[in-house]
């Protein structure tokens, strides 16, 4: 079972950014054709929203609520940079590793926690077996660790991360909670009918899941031994899809207004602003994207069934763009083509004046 994405793959776009200025041919037309053949072969499954200088530009399905998977994180980042900013928190003050291993379950995140501690010791950035805030909150966007996003969710305040909704202007926005307890409300302890248990789920209220997942992650990082018991065979493909559809869900449109707000630099201080640059745009550090772009963000997210994508970009020229792609209902071979398509059908986005004249819905 994957529920994110592991460190965001940029080498589509790193050629693009070379090649740009010369020829179009040596992009991937073809991966972004079927990227783009996908969403209108199956536009139920789909929504897009794509902005370029303030204006859509192409829509399908804007307003339409879908899972957001990892997605959601960039709430979390926002609230990470808003307290930093002020002092809240200390970007730069260690944490002990040992604390996040609490948050941490094995087998459920794709190897993004392991893959982001080997990254972090390779760039020695571990001292004494701790490490910095910031690199925590960089880890939970750039290896989408949801052990650091547990963690920070916690150190924040849960109701300062769910009140940037309001914040924000998030008009269609279901409630944030702790995904990786979730999980534990699909363990059949008694054996008891699969049925029953989701039936009994479903059944749950928005609310009601949300506290129910706050009492298992109370236990999670208060006992030790808890998260032994979690049974990873428990979790039917019906019991994960059913998780799937309950996970934190927005819409296209508000996304592209997110990634705006992001993008305009005008609705949060200087200060913030440099922190989230720091923690989102992590392209950034690449001497290819400073080439082209003077902000690039991005984050992603799966599960199973679920693939959503949000960009944001300014370029050197001034030019602005932010763009979601959200799918849901998907089968693994579909999560998989589309996932090998994304990069080039971005990179054709961005570059190819045509392609996006193509792109409607």
């Amino acid at each position: 079972m994957s529920n994110s994405f592991k460190k965001i793959k940029i080498a589509v776009l790193i050629a693009a950014i070379f090649l740009c200025k010369s020829s179009l041919c040596q992009l991937q037309p073809a991966k972004a054709d079927s990227f783009f053949q996908f969403i209108k072969n199956n536009p139920s499954r789909a929504a897009v929203c794509i902005s370029s200088n303030d204006s859509i530009i192409s829509s399908l399905n804007q307003n339409k609520p879908m899972p957001l998977a990892s997605t959601v994180k960039l709430l979390v980042a926002i609230e990470f940079a808003k307290q930093a900013a002020k002092k809240v928190v200390d970007e730069n003050g260690y944490i002990a590793l040992n604390e996040l291993d609490k948050y941490y379950l094995p087998t459920t995140d794709g190897d993004a926690h392991p893959n982001w501690l080997e990254y972090e010791k390779s760039q020695q950035h571990i001292k004494a077996d701790s490490i910095r805030l910031i690199d925590i909150a960089t880890g939970m966007m750039m290896f989408s660790s949801n052990a650091n996003t547990e963690f920070l969710i916690d150190l924040l305040g849960e109701d300062n991360v769910k009140n940037n909704i309001q914040l924000l202007g998030l008009q269609q926005h279901t409630a944030i909670f702790h995904l990786v307890s979730s999980l534990f409300i699909y363990q059949n302890p008694y054996h008891k009918k699969e049925s029953v248990i989701l039936k009994a789920i479903k059944n749950l209220t928005e609310e009601e899941y949300c506290k129910v997942a706050y009492g298992i992650h109370f236990h999670l990082k208060n006992d030790s031994a808890f998260k032994q018991k979690f049974r990873l065979n428990d979790l039917s493909l019906n019991m994960q899809k059913t998780w799937s559809d309950r996970l934190p869900a927005s819409t296209a449109r508000e996304y592209v207004r997110l990634a705006s707000i992001l993008n305009n630099r005008k609705y949060f201080d200087e200060t913030t602003y440099g922190l989230i640059a720091e923690i989102i745009e992590f392209p950034m550090e690449n001497p290819a994207f400073q080439k082209v772009f003077k902000r690039y963000g991005v984050k992603g997210g799966s599960t199973a069934f679920v693939l959503t994508h949000v960009l944001y970009f300014t370029t050197l020229s001034g030019k602005r763009m932010e763009l979601a792609l959200f799918f849901n209902h998907l089968s693994e071979k579909e999560n998989s083509n589309l996932q090998n398509w994304l990069d080039p059908f971005e990179a054709q986005v961005i570059f190819d004046k045509q392609f996006r004249e193509k792109i409607k819905f």
